[in-house]
This record gives C-alpha cells, sequence and structure tokens, in this order.
C-alpha cells in the first residue's frame, strides 16, 4: 500500500526522541512493503533525508524563527496552548492543507492517515473527502485532552471522527474517552503503542553509560525518562527518592518544570540527578543499565494524563523490573506482580515501598524483569502494532467501498 501519513511531530534528526513512536510506526510499516510518504512541518532543526520506504515532505508556514507548531513545543506544560500558536494557527492551517492536497493529486494513494485528531485530522478532513480515499485518525492522549477541555476543538475532533473509517488509540483510556467525544464505537480500536524488541534488547554492562549519567558502578540505579512535565508524576518520584535509602535516582529528560524539580532536589536532598535529554540511543543503553525503572505518571491538574508511555515498553523491552503508576493504559500492559510493580498514580508512599522491595529484593527484580521481555517480544512488538494499523486501513477502505 502507499500511505500519506500527517502528523505535527517526528524525530527532527536521526536519534532525536521528539515523538519517536511516529517513527516507530513509520518505519513498522514500511518493513511491512508499505511505502509510507510522511507530511510534517518544516522546523530549522529538520534533517531527515528519503529512508527506504519512507519520504518526507515537510512545509513551511512561517519564518524559522516563528518555529513553534508541533514538536512538542505548542503546547505548556503539555496542558496549555501557548499564545503564539494560536497566531500560527491560520498559517499552519493553510500550509498543511496546501501540502496535503499537492500530495493527493501528485501520487496515488491507498490511505491518509492523520497523527492526533487535533490539529491534524481536523484541519484536513473536507481535503480527505474529496479525494474519497480512505481516512484513518490515530488518537495520541493530547489530541483527546484538548478536545475534553476546548469546545472549538471538540467541535473539529467530531467532525473529524465522522468522516474517519477507523480510529486508533493507543491506550482503552482514550478508547473510552474518545467514544465520549464521538467517535464511531465500531470503527474505534485499541492499537498499543510497538517497541522496537532488538533496539532495546538487554545489553552487557556497561560503566560508561553510568559515568555518564553520574552515577557510581556500585550504586542502585533507579532511572525515569521523560519530558519535565506534570503527568510524568517526577515530583512524586523525587519525593520518594528522599525517602528511600541505598538509590540513586536519574530522571532523564527535559521540560518546563526542570527548575522547580531543581528546586526539590534541592530543598529535600534526595539522591536525585537531573540528567537532560539523552540521544535515543543512549537512552537505549541507560535502561539496559538502570537496575530499575519507575514510570510515576499521574493526572495532572488539569486532567491530562500519558496514553501509554514509550519509556514503560522500551524498559520492558530492555527486561528491567518496573514501577509504574495505575492509571491510563499502563495496566493494559503490566500485570502487577508478574511481569512489574503498580502503584496508585500520586501516592508517594507506595512509591517509596515499592522502591524499597526491589531494593531488596534481587530474585523479584530478576523474575520481573525477565516476564516484561517476554511480554514485549510476544506481545509488544511494532510489527503486531503494524499488523493492527493494517485491519484500520482494511477497515476504513471496506467503509469507504460502500
Amino acid at each position: 500500500m502507499r500511505l500519506l501519513h500527517l502528523t505535527s511531530s517526528y524525530p527532527k534528526y536521526p536519534g532525536d526522541v521528539t515523538a519517536p513512536f511516529i517513527e516507530e510506526i513509520a518505519h513498522a510499516l514500511a518493513a511491512r512493503g508499505h511505502q509510507v510518504d510522511v507530511v510534517l512541518p518544516h522546523h530549522p532543526d529538520l534533517r531527515r533525508p528519503d529512508e527506504a520506504g519512507v519520504r518526507f515532505f515537510p512545509y513551511r508556514y512561517a519564518p524559522d524563527a516563528w518555529s513553534r507548531w508541533g514538536y512538542a513545543q505548542s503546547l505548556e506544560s503539555d496542558v496549555r496552548v501557548r499564545p503564539e500558536v494560536y497566531a500560527l494557527l491560520p498559517l499552519a492551517a493553510l500550509a498543511l492543507r496546501r501540502a496535503v492536497a499537492e500530495r493527493l493529486a501528485s501520487a496515488r494513494y491507498d490511505a491518509v492517515h492523520a497523527h492526533w485528531v487535533v490539529p491534524n485530522a481536523a484541519l484536513v478532513t473536507d481535503v480527505v473527502r474529496v479525494s474519497s480515499l480512505p481516512f484513518v485518525i490515530s488518537l495520541h492522549g493530547s489530541d483527546v485532552f484538548l478536545a475534553e477541555r476546548f469546545a472549538p476543538a471538540r467541535a473539529l475532533a467530531r467532525r473529524a471522527f465522522a468522516a474517519a473509517g477507523a480510529i486508533t488509540a493507543c491506550s482503552d483510556d482514550l478508547h473510552r474517552r474518545s467514544l465520549a467525544l464521538g467517535a464511531h464505537p465500531q470503527r474505534t480500536r485499541t492499537v498499543p503503542y510497538g517497541v522496537d524488541v532488538d533496539a532495546f534488547a538487554p545489553r552487557p554492562a556497561a560503566p560508561e553509560v553510568r559515568a555518564r549519567l553520574g552515577v557510581p558502578e556500585d550504586a542502585f540505579l533507579v532511572l525515569a525518562v521523560g519530558r519535565l512535565v506534570e503527568k510524568k508524576g517526577f515530583t512524586h518520584l523525587v519525593e520518594a527518592a528522599a525517602r528511600t535509602g541505598g538509590v540513586r535516582v536519574v530522571i532523564a529528560g527535559d521540560g518546563d518544570l526542570r527548575a522547580s524539580l531543581e528546586s526539590q532536589v534541592r530543598a529535600s536532598g534526595a539522591p536525585v540527578t537531573l540528567a537532560g535529554s539523552l540521544p535515543r540511543e543512549l537512552v537505549a543503553a541507560a535502561l539496559s543499565e538502570a537496575d530499575m525503572v519507575v514510570v510515576p505518571s499521574v493526572v495532572d491538574g488539569a486532567g491530562n494524563v500519558d496514553g501509554l508511555p514509550n519509556v514503560l515498553l522500551e524498559a520492558m523491552a530492555a527486561g528491567r523490573p518496573l514501577v509504574a503508576s495505575r492509571v491510563a493504559g499502563i495496566p493494559q500492559v503490566i500485570d502487577d506482580g508478574r511481569n512489574g510493580l503498580l502503584v496508585p498514580a500520586g501516592d508517594t508512599r507506595a512509591l517509596a515501598e515499592a522502591l524499597r522491595r526491589l531494593l531488596r529484593e534481587p530474585d523479584t527484580r530478576a523474575r520481573l524483569g525477565a516476564a516484561a521481555r517476554h511480554t514485549a517480544v510476544r506481545e509488544l512488538s511494532w510489527d503486531v502494532a503494524a499488523r493492527r494499523f493494517e485491519e484500520g486501513y482494511a477497515q476504513a477502505a471496506a467503509l469507504d467501498a460502500r
């Protein structure tokens, strides 16, 4: 199949950690023999040469100095649209619509696949309708959150849902919330993200990775990875670390809450290092090196929550013992006590108790890590996810043919 993918975020260069799941979806489909053409915003840091099975078609919407559309830049702390983005919306919408129309006129596609119902799917619904092509929409979390909070976004999402032949949500939580927004029940399915089980496979010990993270070789390394925003729950991890002796916690990522987290670490004396954003290859190495990985996601004050954190799946593929919050899509893949430990979201005491348990129980760590790797390989590979997306394309095509 020749597929046209529309996205507002993508790794800007090989190794970038901006929306890696979009890149993985494209690569997984290409590996199954499909041609994937990706329409995405221009960015001054965008360096994506065409690859085997994947081509890129960036659209310019403003001078480089105004590049604030997409690439995890449009939202402040993942909960508020930045004021300047409203000014860019008409320019970005016009440029996106023009780019999609040009692609549809220049090549024969079998389906259009829009990532994020708002803004991308909503802005091109009528353009796709004119083409009479099967239309698939994938939900990733922030889009559903915006549609729930803002009436104009909700109206646009409903219009896009009505035009879609298939809708995918990365978690059952997003699936349920999309139905409340007007998604058609028979056309909506849960398609969890996958993970590259080879790239994130367990590796031999690597002292140089610990040195890069500023962690001694003999330290018990607890690793967390993600943007420094409220929904990642890192404030609770810092507090739990302050209550847990014998661990060294590293939080890898950057974001709007960095300054406040640094202040919290200093004030509490917690054994926590904020390592900044790591290249993707180093993330894989750090996960494999960790003695434990923590995914302390929460529902933030505005009601936003991760759909299914990528780092959760990557840590499972790395065979790491996991402690994660019982929230959103996490319980879909973590069976408490079998392939990880689940704690109530935002419960610092329970989080600290789980850290202490795994610190003192090496046999439990080994058992949970092995089971996590087994789950990732058997159920969560990108090939499995790609086959589920193919089912969505077939469903949308069947509805379009009626």
